[in-house]
């Protein structure tokens, strides 16, 4: 079923070149259903790259849905137009007072830094803090996972030795979990991070559950029982990722090793392999299907 975007959005021609149904506001006013709302903080410094990823995923929906890119305030955006932005996100208080089928945060560029240190953690907080209310399910993902776990449940973050960059082999723990239902024992998800998770520190909180996890990439699925959602690495990420942000490093003389599992003979100039894009739609339509559609009320 269709995405319900602003028309304004340069993104909708990309997905329906894809064949993806991406829906105007103008069009849907017109259907006579309960669409889901689903709000999407989007703290990757890319925003058209990051929100066709997440667009994309999020078309294999049950219902429309009714999409709301929000900004922060308290940051200023050095990588994205500000009428870009004034034009197709909305500031936070501008929704403070509504509420959500779903929240997505994604990823940051901030890694490194101490989360107090990070510029827009204020605000940040206020939205997690938001969320209890009025958000029927969150997703975190990438660093945003790291971050809420860290707000919600003290989990602490560590550095790694090196960068985590590539396509790691996961396995389902909890068989039973809606969230992976479909998904086969072992499959593959995208990592690209500075920082990990100690799985033996989420393991004491009783209120967590480990539901996916690699032996080389940590802990990947994380939930409290489907409130929040901790997704420890990038399922929205395409093909070609991994590939822009190699050359990406290469080119700022940062001698970046090659991702791993990505390319066929770690050669960079073979086409990267495709073996994570059905366990990443599926984890995407299972959340929408099983914890905000099934879960959510008709009326808020």
């Amino acid at each position: 079923m269709p995405i319900r975007l602003k028309e304004s959005l340069p993104v909708i021609e990309k997905l329906k070149k894809e064949n993806i149904f991406a829906m105007t506001e103008e069009r849907a006013v017109h259907q006579d259903i309960r669409e889901l709302k689903i709000a999407i903080l989007n703290l990757m410094p890319d925003k058209q790259d990051t929100e066709q990823q997440l667009l994309r995923l999020l078309s294999n929906s049950p219902l429309q849905v009714d999409v709301t890119f929000v900004r922060l305030v308290t940051h200023q955006y050095k990588n994205t137009p500000l009428n870009y932005l004034l034009k197709n996100y909305q500031p936070f208080y501008q929704i403070e007072n509504k509420y959500f089928d779903g929240l997505i945060i994604t990823g940051a560029p901030v890694e490194k830094l101490e989360y107090e240190d990070v510029d827009y953690w204020g605000e940040l907080t206020a939205i997690l803090e938001w969320s209890k209310i009025h958000v029927t399910s969150t997703l975190y993902l990438c660093w945003a996972a790291q971050a809420g776990l860290y707000y919600h449940y003290g989990v602490p973050k560590y550095e790694l030795e090196k960068k985590l960059s590539g396509i790691y082999e996961h396995t389902v723990l909890d068989t039973g979990s809606e969230l992976v239902r479909g998904f086969d024992k072992h499959f593959f998800a995208p990592h690209s991070r500075y920082t990990g998770l100690k799985s033996e520190k989420i393991r004491k909180i009783k209120e967590l559950t480990i539901i996916a996890e690699s032996d080389d990439a940590g802990a990947y699925i994380i939930s409290d029982g489907g409130k929040n959602i901790f997704v420890n690495g990038h399922p929205e990420y395409d093909l070609y990722r991994l590939e822009e942000e190699f050359i990406r490093d290469t080119d700022k003389g940062l001698s970046p090793e090659i991702p791993a599992n990505y390319f066929p003979d770690d050669d960079p100039d073979k086409e990267p392999v495709s073996r994570w894009i059905s366990a990443s739609s599926l984890l995407f339509s299972n959340w929408l299907n099983y914890f905000v559609y099934q879960i959510t009320p008709y009326e808020f």
